[in-house]
């Protein structure tokens, strides 16, 4: 089962992560990113295009369910604007063992960060700007290159 959602609710990961477990789960893991307050942020704000980013996320998670023989995996993403600390995104997974599990909701975070179509604004100091893609998130996306977005 694949469940993406991209909205501006609060993300309650104790209701996402229950919804992974299941008779026959021998493991989920997950990640949740938080707005980081670096450098003095004072809020980040998301943007995206509808339809279009859930398709990429939904082809994220379809290839890691098939990959590792997932039975579930969840992406929660939020978009608007967003304070340092809140969260920003929860990824889980299901799996019949710990090290697909693990594998699995590594390779969705790190590849959502490069296909997914989002836009991140920071606010500092009451001066908005656009973040620029990382080259760390690139290279964290490359080592699972030999798999389909």
């Amino acid at each position: 089962m694949i469940r993406i959602f991209v909205n501006g609710d609060v993300i309650d990961t104790a209701i996402e992560l229950t919804a992974l477990e299941r008779d026959g789960v021998g493991a989920v893991a997950s990640f949740t990113g938080l707005v980081r307050a670096d450098d003095g942020v004072g809020s980040l704000e998301l943007e995206h295009y509808p339809g279009a980013t859930e398709a990429a996320l939904n082809a994220l998670a379809e290839t890691a369910v098939a990959r590792w023989h997932l039975f579930s995996a969840t992406i929660v993403h939020r978009v608007g604007v967003m304070r340092p600390g809140e969260r920003i995104v929860f990824v889980g997974v299901s799996a019949a063992h710990r090290s697909a599990a693990l594998e699995a909701c590594a390779f969705l975070i790190d590849r959502l960060k490069t296909d997914a179509p989002f836009w991140k604004r920071e606010t500092r100091h009451d001066k908005a700007t656009w973040v620029e893609p990382r080259e760390t998130d690139d290279a964290a996306s490359a080592r699972w290159s030999d798999l389909p977005a």
